[in-house]
């Protein structure tokens, strides 16, 4: 079996982390090594539950300004990035 695919997820604590139950969770082809976040106050810093998570995550998944992003994606090589937002306008999405 290959290494599982890294990914970080862009989020803002709703659709990101809906993606992240009904995709990511429990599926071995995928290692969610983070969760990005903005709009939220004071998310950053948490983490997603290990009780929420799933079997693969048992330290929970941690949760990283989205300023963070570019070194979060060389620290950890990942290999995708998942934007999970569902209230941006169209230039926001192009200039990530």
């Amino acid at each position: 079996m290959n290494d599982p695919v890294k990914v970080i997820i862009m989020g803002a604590a709703g659709r990101d982390f809906h993606n992240f139950n009904v995709y990511f969770r429990d599926n071995p082809a995928y290692r969610v090594v983070a969760f990005t976040a903005t709009q939220i106050p004071d998310i950053e810093g948490r983490t997603y539950p290990a009780e929420l998570a799933g079997g693969l995550y048992l330290d929970g998944i941690p949760i990283y300004p989205e300023l963070e992003l570019v070194n979060l994606i060389k620290e950890h090589a990942i290999d995708r990035v998942v934007f999970a937002y569902s209230d941006v306008p169209y230039q926001y999405v192009m200039s990530k």
